[in-house]
């Protein structure tokens, strides 16, 4: 019997750290596929993990290719653009705190919805599909509503959907926009993982327990509010809960902190957890992400 799948939706870049000095590192990331990368080592084989995304054919696009075939990451939902390229981002850090330099307007990944049948077809062989606000940010107006028509599809199927609302204002063209389309979103999902500080700078929430309230009255099925390391709480079919033993950390670098809480959040729940225990594993594998520099962190344990 085939497992099932856990498919990831979104744009991949390469992506430059500091490496020393005037040194900088090569790598692929982004916000869903570092998800996936973390689910893909918290789970055994007992799940599968697929990327979908749109991609150039030049030899950085290639390169992401061969990186998700080494990290058993499946590629089969991820196609080319003759005309366009991956994007590139830049990291820089100071004090633990990162900022990014992006080169991503004529990225490929734009065009990841232009195809509504292969949108559908994807999400009709997964069980859990995860996507986010830069998912979104990034697709013309006609790509979001193709991604959320085929979100509401599969949902209606059987098909969880997952959503960090990760919000970016700078990709947006107003505050409004953005707001309209997370909120569509957030509502259309089982389960929302959104961050307090944003939807407070964004929405006005007074704290966390009104951004779950939001989230809830537009339709969610459960959300868990992250809190920037701090107390974390969560609502839904299960009640309502705060959980506030989760130790601190000065970070080293917080680039994937949220994506890879969403990762050991998603992959405890699938082994049995409940919320409280499922925001512990995940906060603890977040705590070893931000204690290393880079996105993908491989010295990070994955005891979920």
């Amino acid at each position: 019997m085939t497992a099932p799948l856990i498919l990831s939706i979104g744009e991949a870049m390469v992506e430059l750290s500091q490496a020393g000095g005037d040194l900088w590192s090569l790598g692929i990331a982004g916000d869903t596929l570092n998800t996936a990368w973390y689910l893909r080592r918290c789970l055994g084989p007992g799940w599968r993990v697929g990327y979908f995304s749109r991609v150039g054919t030049g030899a950085f696009s290639q390169k992401m290719l061969r990186f998700l075939a080494a990290e058993g990451i499946e590629a089969e939902h991820v196609s080319q653009d003759p005309q366009r390229e991956i994007g590139l981002y830049a990291i820089s850090l100071k004090d633990g705190e990162r900022s990014f330099s992006y080169w991503r307007g004529q990225s490929a990944a734009r065009g990841l919805a232009d195809d509504p049948q292969r949108l559908a077809r994807a999400l009709g062989g997964c069980q859990i599909a995860y996507f986010s606000g830069i998912t979104l940010a990034i697709l013309p107006p006609a790509g979001r509503s193709a991604l959320l028509d085929a979100a509401a599809n599969a949902r209606a199927a059987g098909c969880r959907i997952v959503f960090d609302p990760n919000l970016r204002p700078r990709l947006w063209d107003s505050g409004g926009d953005m707001r309209h389309w997370i909120e569509r979103a957030g509502g259309g999902a089982d389960l929302v993982l959104p961050s307090f500080d944003d939807e407070a700078a964004h929405f006005g929430d007074a704290d966390p327990e009104a951004t779950a309230a939001r989230y809830l009255r537009l339709g969610a099925g459960q959300v868990v509010v992250k809190n920037g390391g701090g107390p974390v709480h969560h609502a839904g079919p299960q009640g309502e809960g705060l959980v506030t033993d989760l130790p601190r950390v000065a970070p080293v670098d917080s680039t994937a902190a949220g994506d890879s809480f969403n990762a050991g959040y998603l992959a405890a729940t699938l082994q049995g957890a409940g919320p409280d225990a499922a925001i512990r594993a995940a906060h603890g594998l977040s705590l070893q992400v931000v204690s290393h520099p880079g996105a993908l962190v491989r010295q990070a344990a994955f005891g979920t």
